[in-house]
């Protein structure tokens, strides 16, 4: 795929979504990175759902040690992998009290050094809570940027080079947003709605729907 067919595809997401964001719910940068770090392996239906909650009794890092480790499974329970969640949060909790004065650290290496935290949680919390234009690749992103021909590749690290590569600078800021949802609701894992996607003309898949 060369550059300047990128450039349309980037410009037709762009037009149909002018400022896109994630589908979690937050206010606070500690929500998000709560709200992303529970939402591993989990949708975000169902982080929101819980959170709506929790954030009410507890949505900073010395209110969420207050409630405890059972009170915040308690909260947390109809989330996959609940229990490692919770632990991995009071943990990071602790980190943000005692080495950032209760707040989120806004570098890369200070983030994936809290529990829980790896390089896609980071960027997400990067680009959404401060504004920086990382791109986090999670399996939407794989899936759309090799099915499309955007930024192949064979692992995540690759498509996050890639897209890092090949993505104008006025797109970087957005590109991971839009990707996500294209390929939530209609760039689909088993079948792809191509009849529907604002951008088959210019996608490289070669076994196209109707």
């Amino acid at each position: 795929m060369n550059a300047q067919k990128r450039y349309q595809i980037f410009s037709r997401l762009r037009e149909a979504n002018p400022h896109p964001t994630t589908e979690l719910n937050w206010t606070t940068p500690f929500e998000l990175l709560t709200a992303v770090l529970l939402s591993a392996q989990a949708t975000d239906v169902s982080v929101n759902k819980a959170t709506a909650k929790l954030f009410v009794l507890a949505n900073t890092p010395q209110a969420l040690l207050d409630l405890g480790l059972e009170g915040l499974k308690e909260q947390i329970k109809t989330i996959g992998l609940y229990n490692t969640k919770a632990e991995n949060l009071l943990k990071t909790c602790r980190i943000l009290l005692d080495q950032h004065q209760g707040e989120v650290p806004k570098t890369r290496r200070a983030l994936e050094a809290l529990p829980g935290v790896g390089r896609k949680t980071a960027n997400v919390v990067l680009n959404t809570a401060f504004g920086q234009p990382t791109i986090a690749v999670d399996t939407h992103i794989f899936r759309v940027s090799n099915r499309t021909g955007i930024a192949p590749g064979k692992n995540v690290d690759q498509v996050e080079q890639k897209l890092l590569r090949h993505v104008p600078r006025e797109f970087k800021q957005d590109i991971h947003h839009w990707l996500i949802l294209h390929g939530r609701y209609t760039c689909l894992a088993r079948k792809p709605r191509c009849g529907s996607c604002l951008i088959e003309d210019l996608c490289e898949f070669q076994d196209k729907t109707e």
